[in-house]
């Protein structure tokens, strides 16, 4: 195709973005090297194109539909359409490309290590040196991602290989293995549906197993198969009985109902991290195995049965649109898209057009909150998937390779107590998250909202409600390190004392029924937790109790929670508990100890205690800053939900938001009031 031709076409293209190709009079080879790589629908219906399908076609991971049919296409059938893992209709009919489908029924990695052959079967090499967010694609068959950064080693290899020399015993793939600081994801491409065998095979090769400093090592991590957890806390050495010994975990019975097979080993911060030296941890895997349990069909299929079954069987009424681009025009989007691509394989990616078609192009009648960063809209997908649209207010200063690797962590995340991240969309200054969508909206509304807004919780559903906020938080501190930035979570640039402040006044706010920051019993009080303070020292701390609740209230239990409030707002960070302890009090577990609160002078006025208590508080925030950028980033709980994630710089200054005057403001967004 002439320059000329592919101007014509990027032109029509502004034009009208929802025309196709359908009948034009395009001849020679079907053109390459100008396709977006996140558009959704190619047409080349009725053309007179003639050749193969290029090659860089095949690099578009969010590719839905294909149509060719009835041009002159020629060759075999790509492998690389098992790229295309949310591909729904593929029109070949009329065209002279021949062969099947290509489906795998089998996959045989050698994770870090070469080709080789074992028991007959060929394991395929694994030997990309790339490691963070890194999407690699080999063969077409199977694809990885690995997300983190080994903490204090930048120079730490994602390749591990028999450093010390042992003796290893087992099959030539535990010689050596990927490892991951974080996350690491396998996915089999394009697998026939049905149930299959999946082994995974393990060596530890990184300690030994002599009486040295390197022997004393611990690895730990946990392991999932099609999102279900089937390893948890994982010790390759000691489950193998040894370092150097290989062991092989069998799951007989895997299903695959679309076409994707994921396998996720990810670290949950325990077990050693600088044994033999600094960044030894993590996940590590020496080789995947995965057969079928089903009978295989190995006859290939002509284009004629290849038309019978296209998946073009939902036969489109309308024609989607085709987005063409030169090469270079929207400078740098290419490196975003392939870092949005390896985002992708983490958590979801959406296009701009899908939020606006979701939100009905962000219509005020469909916000339904306004956050420290943003407003946050209710949408619905065209699958009928309701979702929560967070609209930062300004693209990050954070560069689009540390942003999508902090959008995998999170996404990595798995509570029942935490809102579930679907994905995000990058396009231009926009800068938007997609959250599932809670039915009952925010807790500072179902407490202060007007009165048609308000929910009458009893006793049972506000007990409920502050101990899943607890376990909630105590999974963000303690279960889920693997996920956080390693210089966050691991060398003290991270204190947890912020969060267990807010959440006691979240824990006293659901007692009372009032706010902490808009309650004012008297004059002299600024916020509800001096009132709260002046009750514990008269010993009548019940009064705060909200009066609606009425008897049907177990004092002994809302004292308790009155008194577990307290302690996690002592003014000093040292005194505050864990979070897993304060789920530990809330449940019963450990006795209510009395709060101590520390009085800086005798005379202080009430009217300042609160401001004291900030201020003291914030000394336990700390700045963390990017290796690369030198640009300030902080831990807080901003997602929909505030004081509990990673929050995304957006003006020149840090925000924080440990405050507890913010906390239920307008963005509390994550309690789901079942």
């Amino acid at each position: 195709m002439s320059q000329r031709e592919k101007e014509r076409l990027v032109q029509g293209e502004k034009e009208d973005a929802n025309d196709d190709l359908l009948g034009s009079v395009l001849m020679g080879k079907m053109p390459s090297m100008i396709y977006d790589d996140l558009q959704m629908s190619i047409s080349f219906q009725g053309n007179g194109l003639s050749g193969s399908i290029p090659w860089e076609i095949g690099e578009i991971a969010t590719l839905e539909e294909l149509r060719i049919d009835g041009s002159n296409l020629t060759g075999k059938i790509p492998n690389f359409i098992g790229n295309w893992t949310k591909l729904t209709i593929l029109d070949l009919q009329g065209t002279s490309m021949k062969g099947p489908i290509p489906s795998d029924h089998s996959l045989f990695i050698n994770c870090g290590g070469k080709n080789i052959t074992v028991e007959g079967k060929n394991y395929e090499e694994d030997l990309n040196t790339k490691g963070q967010s890194n999407f690699a694609s080999i063969e077409n068959r199977w694809a990885y991602s690995s997300t983190g950064v080994y903490m204090g080693n930048d120079q730490a290899n994602y390749l591990a290989t028999n450093e010390y020399g042992l003796n290893v015993i087992g099959a030539e793939y535990y010689k050596t293995a990927r490892l991951s600081p974080a996350s690491l994801k396998y996915y089999g491409l394009c697998m026939q549906k049905g149930s299959y065998r999946v082994k995974l095979h393990f060596a530890e090769i990184m300690f030994t197993g002599d009486q040295t400093f390197a022997s004393h090592g611990r690895r730990m991590f946990d392991v999932s198969i099609q999102g279900k957890l089937v390893l948890k806390d994982f010790n390759i050495a000691e489950e193998a009985r040894g370092v150097g010994i290989g062991i092989t975990k069998e799951f007989n019975d895997v299903w695959v109902n679309g076409s994707t097979l994921e396998v996720h080993l990810y670290w949950a911060g325990k077990g050693t991290t600088s044994i033999p030296e600094k960044g030894v941890y993590g996940p590590l895997i020496s080789a995947i195995t995965i057969t079928p349990n089903f009978e295989v069909d190995t006859r290939g299929l002509s284009a004629g049965a290849i038309v019978g079954i296209v998946v073009a069987s939902c036969a489109a009424v309308v024609l989607l649109l085709v987005l063409l681009w030169m090469k270079g025009c929207f400078g740098g989007k290419d490196l975003e898209n392939k870092e949005l691509r390896a985002l992708d394989l983490q958590t979801g990616y959406f296009t701009l057009r899908q939020i606006k078609d979701a939100t009905n192009n962000f219509d005020p009648a469909n916000k339904i909150g306004e956050g420290g960063f943003g407003p946050v809209y209710k949408g619905t997908l065209s699958d009928g998937t309701v979702i929560a649209v967070k609209q930062l207010s300004s693209r990050s200063k954070q560069g689009n390779r540390e942003f999508v690797n902090e959008i995998g962590m999170i996404s990595a995340l798995q509570h029942p107590n935490l809102v579930k991240l679907y994905g995000c969309c990058i396009e231009g200054n926009q800068l938007l998250l997609v959250y599932e969508y809670l039915e009952n909206n925010s807790l500072a509304r179902a407490l202060f909202g007007k009165e048609e807004e308000k929910l009458n919780l009893d006793w049972k559903t506000r007990k409920k409600i502050c101990i899943q906020i607890a376990r909630g938080l105590a999974y963000l501190h303690e279960e889920s390190r693997g996920y956080m930035a390693p210089e966050y979570a691991m060398r003290g640039y991270l204190t947890d004392k912020a969060d267990v402040y807010s959440f006691g006044v979240v824990a006293l706010e659901i007692v009372s029924g009032k706010s902490n920051t808009n309650y004012r019993p008297k004059e002299e009080f600024v916020y509800l937790l001096d009132w709260a303070y002046v009750l514990q020292e008269q010993g009548n701390l019940l009064k705060l109790v909200d009066p609606i609740l009425g008897s049907n209230i177990s004092k002994e239990e809302a004292l308790g929670m009155l008194n577990i409030a307290l302690i996690c707002t002592n003014p000093s960070p040292t005194l505050r508990p864990s979070m897993s302890v304060a789920v530990s009090m809330l449940e019963g577990k450990v006795p209510v100890q009395a709060p101590i609160i520390m009085h800086s002078s005798d005379n202080q006025d009430a009217r300042f205690k609160a401001f004291e208590i900030l201020s003291q508080d914030s000394q336990t925030r700390v700045t963390t800053f990017s290796q690369e950028n030198q640009t300030q980033s902080s831990m807080s709980m901003d997602g929909p939900w505030k004081d509990s994630s990673l929050s995304l710089q957006t003006t020149d200054e840090t925000r924080e938001y440990s405050s507890s005057s913010m906390l239920l403001d307008k963005d509390l967004y994550d309690v789901n009031l079942l």
